[in-house]
């Protein structure tokens, strides 16, 4: 049969390997000038592969829609995307978090295998080449795919498999055409949103204040004070940013936030907090006796002088104006109830959400086809006969830590089997 992948993300190139070692002709289309442009700039442009965790936790790892990929993450593992890797002679590392990189912390290194075995496979690449139009014909009463429609003219196809990603990272090519191209066949887009991204704060004088600072070790909590629930809890690295907050666990923070119900709302409200624990090893009564050695082995400095052992320093000034106490104050003259109150504060550092970063900031986007109109077996359209469907276009998204890469390889791997 003779196969279009559109889109040279990982997705779409994982699916053209497939369907091309599936005895298909493949050509795979993209409209860059080059592959896998996103994927270099994952990781921090050292690509964050998968995780070492047991599949299973890939689903509960996944808030939108996880379970519908149990087939695609048993078609293709993180064990398999690391052996792939390794035949075509790149060694990987396993991380804090478990995340798996490369030996050799270059996403290219990833992207050169991904195109060294479609060179290997003598999948037809075609770049700068972009579809507008997906065709069909009827069949009784469902629609057919026969071929595309491009800036380059039309192509017959067989089967055609939909890849081109979401809106995040635009420069990237993932400008949102797949969701055009899905809508006119029917299928149902469900709200665009984004997800991995960083989150805006109230008070972003303390952020300017802080730009740049990197947290390590830190416990962050999201509540809703309107209803006194806590949204979420997470444990590792934050960054402060110029408009507010930054980092692995915020990121993953603003996933699980985009689903929370009423967000925006509640966001103009003022009702959602962040609430930083900066010693969460400690509970508040050995955290207290901690600072009370700190204080005694500099009794007769002034309490901005006496903060070095405890804080990073560019944290100092920030925590000195939220505790109310003076600067200057000399540390032997800190009262037990001032002492208590930097205690609580050390332990609860707190922030307003204002809002979301803008989608073209989002590692992933959250929303797309909706997963009712797909086969999770097949990953086969149910609206179109022939057309299939991987990646960031359907609406399933993860929390960072390599878990959304894995979603990328196993649709694509599904797909390009090309199971009805």
């Amino acid at each position: 049969m003779k196969v279009i992948v559109i889109g040279g993300g990982p997705a779409g190139m994982m699916a053209a390997i497939s369907a091309r070692e599936s005895g298909h002709q493949v050509i795979l289309l993209e409209k860059m000038k080059s592959l896998g442009r996103k994927l270099l700039i994952t990781g921090k442009g050292r690509c964050n592969i998968t995780s070492s965790l047991g599949m299973e936790e890939f689903i509960k790892n996944t808030p939108g829609n996880g379970k519908f990929l149990y087939s695609c993450y048993q078609n293709y593992t993180n064990e398999d995307i690391v052996q792939f890797l390794k035949k075509q002679g790149l060694e990987v590392k396993e991380e804090r978090g478990n995340r798996i990189f490369p030996i050799t912390d270059k996403s290219q290194d990833v992207l050169t295998c991904f195109t060294k075995r479609l060179k290997e496979l003598k999948v037809e690449i075609r770049q700068e080449t972009q579809v507008t139009e997906i065709l069909v014909e009827k069949e009784g009463e469902t629609a057919k795919v026969i071929g595309i429609k491009t800036n380059k003219g039309e192509m017959k196809a067989d089967r055609i498999i939909l890849a081109t990603g979401g809106k995040s990272y635009p420069l990237t090519g993932s400008t949102g055409d797949g969701y055009r191209l899905a809508q006119e066949l029917g299928h149902t887009i469900t709200e665009i949103k984004p997800s991995l991204v960083p989150l805006e704060v109230y008070d972003k004088a303390v952020c300017q204040q802080l730009q740049g600072l990197s947290l390590r070790n830190v416990e962050i909590k999201l509540f809703d004070i309107e209803t006194k629930k806590e949204i979420y809890q997470d444990f590792g690295e934050m960054l402060f940013a110029h408009f507010g907050v930054s980092g692995p666990i915020i990121l993953s923070a603003s996933a699980h936030l985009v689903r929370y119900q009423g967000i925006e709302d509640k966001m103009k409200r003022q009702a959602i907090k962040l609430q930083i624990d900066l010693k969460p090893a400690l509970t508040e009564e050995k955290l207290e006796e901690r600072v009370l050695r700190d204080f005694q082995a500099v009794l007769n400095k002034q309490f901005k002088n006496g903060l070095d052992k405890l804080l990073p320093q560019k944290l100092i000034p920030v925590m000195i104006e939220k505790s109310g106490i003076p600067s200057d104050k000399l540390i032997n003259s800190i009262t037990k109830e001032e002492r208590k109150s930097l205690v609580k504060l050390l332990k609860g550092f707190t922030l307003g959400i204002k809002s979301f970063r803008p989608i073209e900031e989002a590692i992933i986007t959250s929303g797309g086809i909706s997963i009712k109109e797909i086969n999770p077996k097949t990953m086969q359209s149910k609206k179109v006969k022939g057309l299939y469907l991987a990646g960031e276009i359907i609406d399933v998204d993860s929390y960072t830590g390599g878990f959304n890469l894995q979603i990328a390889y196993s649709t694509g791997y599904t797909a390009g089997l090309l199971e009805e």
